[in-house]
């Protein structure tokens, strides 16, 4: 399996970040028209979608819920963890791509300081599922970011080589991961153009992460099993958060997460134990 996610990765063109950026200076030049560059202008012209698509929505409060929890990144690699064995270059470009995102997703949300639908308008007017949100700090969506980036880097260890299997599997991921950023309009806590935003830089981010990896491979070590104590430790810290959150939180996501993880851990452990 190894083997796949190497020559895939070793065939990726830097033509792949065409796509995205077009898509963003297209989004800049349609907000640019509408005279929507600021601040407030931003979050007037979607306050109508906004509203549309949060009531629609919020029709299924538990999906939401549970879902928009993949966008936390712990919740998320849970599920990708035995591929540490399996795949570990995946992991190698998941770990550069994930500190990438980070960087950009801190960095944008200090400059627009966009506030959050919920510090914004009345909370009558919208639905809000958990907790209410309300710092300026909506742009882009970090959740949104997250499940791209994660994805982007799936998307492209397994793609397919025959081109009507590599469609699907490109519409399976794409769909997927507009599902799950969307549902941060669903729960309330993002504006539409936050999470399309959010999802073009967290594919940015994940190519970026195959890219800068391959060229400097400084995560080899993890295919090493000598260092899989520091892996070990890593997935504990993981399982106990997962723990915490159930205890505030009895989500079936979370169940699945940390039974996923735990399955993961497992693997690990006893290969280590025998190598």
């Amino acid at each position: 399996m190894n083997t796949i996610v190497i020559k895939n990765y070793s065939r990726l063109k830097p033509t792949l970040f065409l796509l995205p950026s077009i898509f963003l200076v297209l989004i800049v030049v349609l907000l640019y028209q509408q005279d929507a560059l600021s601040v407030d202008k931003y979050i007037q012209i979607q306050k109508n979608a906004f509203i549309f698509l949060n009531s629609k929505l919020a029709l299924f409060p538990k999906t939401m819920f549970n879902l928009t929890q993949l966008g936390d990144e712990i919740v998320l690699i849970s599920f990708l963890g035995i591929f540490i064995i399996y795949a570990p270059k995946m992991w190698e470009c998941l770990i550069s791509a994930s500190l990438i995102s980070c960087i950009i997703c801190t960095s944008l949300k200090e400059i627009f300081s966009v506030p959050r639908p919920a510090a914004v308008f009345d909370h009558d007017r919208f639905v809000i599922i958990g907790k209410a949100l309300t710092g300026h700090n909506s742009l882009p969506s970090g959740h949104s970011i997250t499940v791209f980036t994660v994805l982007t880097v799936l998307l492209f260890a397994f793609m397919p080589q025959r081109l009507n299997y590599k469609i699907l599997w490109c519409i399976f991921i794409i769909g997927a991961g507009l599902i799950l950023v969307f549902t941060r309009v669903g729960v309330g806590a993002h504006y539409p153009l936050d999470v399309i935003i959010g999802g073009l830089i967290g594919y940015i981010s994940g190519l970026l992460g195959v890219f800068i990896n391959e060229k400097y491979p400084i995560w080899t070590w993890i295919n090493n099993k000598r260092y899989y104590p520091i892996i070990i430790l890593f997935f504990l810290f993981c399982c106990i958060s997962l723990v915490n959150r159930l205890l505030d939180d009895h989500l079936i996501i979370f169940y699945l997460s940390l039974i996923t993880l735990v399955i993961s851990l497992y693997r690990i452990i006893n290969v280590y134990v025998k190598k």
